[in-house]
């Protein structure tokens, strides 16, 4: 915890390229290089086809995760965002238990190293050795997210290379005979070993749990998350297709190392030594991907009470060490007391109830309606796409008997037995369900509004907001007086007034209702009220300062109206059809306002074009004066439309003899004219290099 009580965030480190060979590497392990054989043995050369079936029940979590984490980046995945849709109790069974899937998932995957390693060294101690690779990998990831990515993206990048060169080599050596038959085994067979290899595919979502430590979430999330399931659906199909047309049926079936079997029936000792080598490359970047993300799932409960405050706790590099120690101390007893490798198959039916829950809680974010529900990626073929991801799990959950069934059933009994501990009467929040409640006369939960409002400000503007050209365009009033909210309110509704034709009284009105009723934000010395009207259809703004300060209504207590005095007011309207950018727009004011030089910048301004520069960005605007002896003399006497700027540059404000001109196409420029530019980043920079370069 930070020392003001608020969570510590984690750094946001991860790359694309981490993302992507994260939730590559915890994909290709034991489904790529334990299950085919054993899968072979039930569906035969159709073993193919279950691996395909496999990835197509996986599709409609993978969207719905993508959504998800881009809406609410935040560490525990799966567990937030069912906590926050289902409400703590949900969300305290899905967090537990996908904890400890994980844990014997990865306790799995070290032993599955084993098969491989007892090519080379048939004597060597499996069990001794397992437990050391968890405590290496542990110390890496206690140095930092980025290290881990890091290390991962060689790990990954070293597989593929060598499946690359697997696959080239043998798809010229396949023999289609045996692929006679096809499905002699049934399709009820070919069902079942999809439910079996599913969980060959699950750690694509994984990296969901990681989404707060990620780099432009809403970028990097969702295509890390496609390209790693376009490249685990390409290198199965097409790998286990080569399996299934090199290896004899009778050697195949039940093979624990079938990747190596091809490679040698390819390329002799050498070629097996090679994908051998890939094997434990890839074990062991399974659980290095495994860790990181697993101990994020007590990091994440115990911020939210469900868990004991210390997994909360950071190491100097940002990581969160105790649920690392946790987590690796977990995985070694389950490697030292327990057989792995008969524990992790009943993990699968778990698995498949969170994806089905996954596909859920995008139903119940979306009719909800939160405004403040902003992902930067959402769904298609919403809602079909999730009702079929949520109803088709549970086939594949029948075909995998009763002791499964009651494997799940006792993990979430232990998720309810948590809550009951940690969560009830304390983890005062409800989710998402809330909301659909309330638009059927029930109540709601507010505080989740809050939270995503708090998210929107860490994510920032996406790249098309208007935001700047909405500064530059907005009125200014600078109050040398002290006057009461209403008056400033009546100022800035006249100003609307004039710039979208409404009844400056009606604005005054709504602007007033809102704060009376709480809807304006106000904190630290400033004020956004704002309104939502379906007779606009842009934003516009009135920005306020006043030196002497404005009491403005923050709370109604128990002994009365509390009201706070603000020195920075930023009125806006904007219509109801975009509400997200509405908020994203205030989000961002908050987030420049609350900087610690904020008011200082702000007292210092000395004319409407230097308040406005403090919100505009430095990667996004231009400013500068038309100098007679420079390069932008070329300017003068032109008019704006005649300009020959990059076509993502505009000219957003012309400051002239202390007076703000805004421009129009014929508009003709002056000597000394201040002029204000924004645009596209490139396009700001080609503008620099036209007139600034060697001037």
């Amino acid at each position: 915890m930070s020392t003001d009580g608020r969570p510590q965030r984690l750094k946001k480190e991860l790359s694309l390229l981490n993302i992507y060979a994260i939730a590559t590497g915890a994909t290709l392990s034991s489904g790529f290089f334990l299950l085919p054989g054993i899968a072979a043995a039930q569906a035969g050369p159709a073993v193919v086809a279950a691996y395909i079936i496999a990835a197509i029940h996986l599709i409609p979590a993978v969207f719905s995760m993508a959504e998800l984490s881009t809406a609410m980046p935040r560490s525990g995945g799966i567990y937030y965002y069912l906590d926050r849709s289902l409400g703590p109790m949900v969300g305290a069974i899905g967090g537990l238990g996908t904890w400890l899937v994980m844990i014997l998932k990865t306790a799995f995957a070290l032993i599955g190293m084993g098969a491989y390693v007892s090519l080379f060294f048939p004597n060597l101690p499996v069990i001794p050795l397992a437990v050391s690779f968890a405590f290496i990998l542990g110390a890496i990831n206690l140095i930092g997210a980025k290290k881990t990515g890091g290390f991962q993206l060689i790990l990954v990048g070293v597989i593929i290379l060598i499946l690359m060169w697997f696959t080239g080599y043998g798809l010229f050596s396949i023999q289609f005979s045996h692929f006679r038959h096809f499905f002699q085994k049934g399709f009820d067979a070919i069902y079942g070993t999809a439910g079996m290899v599913y969980i060959s595919y699950v750690g694509i979502t994984k990296i969901a749990s990681v989404s707060e430590e990620v780099k432009n979430p809403e970028r990097n999330l969702p295509l890390g998350m496609m390209l790693a399931l376009l490249t685990a659906i390409f290198l199965y199909t097409i790998c286990i297709s080569i399996m299934v047309g090199i290896i004899p049926p009778e050697q195949f079936y039940h093979d624990l190392t079938p990747v190596t079997t091809a490679a040698h029936i390819l390329a002799g000792n050498w070629g097996a030594t090679l994908l051998t080598i890939a094997a434990l490359l890839a074990f062991f970047s399974v659980t290095n991907a495994a860790i990181l993300s697993a101990s994020r799932y007590p990091l994440a409960m115990s911020r939210d009470q469900l868990a004991p405050r210390f997994f909360g706790a950071l190491s100097s590099h940002g990581t969160p060490k105790n649920a690392i120690y946790l987590t690796v101390l977990l995985i070694v007893m389950c490697l030292l007391f327990f057989d792995p490798t008969k524990i992790a198959k009943l993990a699968s039916g778990f698995q498949l109830l969170l994806f089905s829950l996954s596909c859920v809680a995008v139903i119940i974010m979306r009719e909800s309606q939160i405004d403040s529900y902003d992902p930067g990626y959402r769904s298609p073929l919403y809602p079909w796409m999730q009702i079929f991801g949520a109803i088709a799990p549970f086939f594949l959950i029948a075909e995998m008997g009763w002791t499964t069934a009651l494997f799940t059933l006792g993990l979430i009994v232990l998720g309810v037995a948590l809550y009951m501990k940690y969560a009830q009467g304390t983890a005062v929040r409800g989710g998402a369900i809330y909301h659909i409640f309330a638009r059927l006369g029930e109540h709601r939960f507010e505080g989740l509004d809050r939270e995503l409002r708090g998210i929107l400000k860490e994510k920032g503007l996406r790249a098309d907001d208007p935001f700047d050209l909405v500064i530059a365009k907005a009125a200014v009033i600078d109050l040398p007086e002290r006057l009461p909210f209403i008056d400033v309110s009546r100022r800035a509704s006249e100003q609307f007034a004039d710039r979208l034709g409404l009844s400056a009284e009606m604005l005054h009105k709504e602007f007033m209702q809102g704060t009376r009723m709480g809807a304006t934000p106000v904190s630290n010395g400033f004020a956004l009220p704002h309104l939502r009207l379906p007779e606009v259809n842009q934003q516009t703004m009135v920005i306020v300062r006043s030196k002497k300060g404005v009491l403005v209504r923050s709370s109604m207590e128990e002994d009365g109206e509390q009201f706070e005095k603000v020195f920075a007011l930023f009125f806006l309207i904007s219509s109801p059809e975009r509400p997200r950018l509405h908020l994203r727009l205030l989000a961002q004011i908050a987030t420049i306002v609350e900087d610690e030089h904020f008011m200082e910048l702000w007292f210092a301004a000395k004319s409407e074009y230097e308040l406005k520069e403090i919100f505009l960005r430095d990667e996004r605007f231009l400013s500068f004066s038309i100098d007679p002896q420079g390069k932008t003399s070329t300017l003068i006497g032109k008019e704006i439309k005649e300009l020959a700027f990059p076509d993502g540059c505009l000219i957003a404000m012309i400051h002239r003899n202390d007076e703000v001109i805004i421009p129009r196409g014929n508009t003709a420029l002056q000597a000394g004219d201040q002029l204000t530019i924004i645009g596209e980043t490139m396009d700001v920079m080609a503008l620099k290099k036209q007139y600034f370069e060697n001037d």
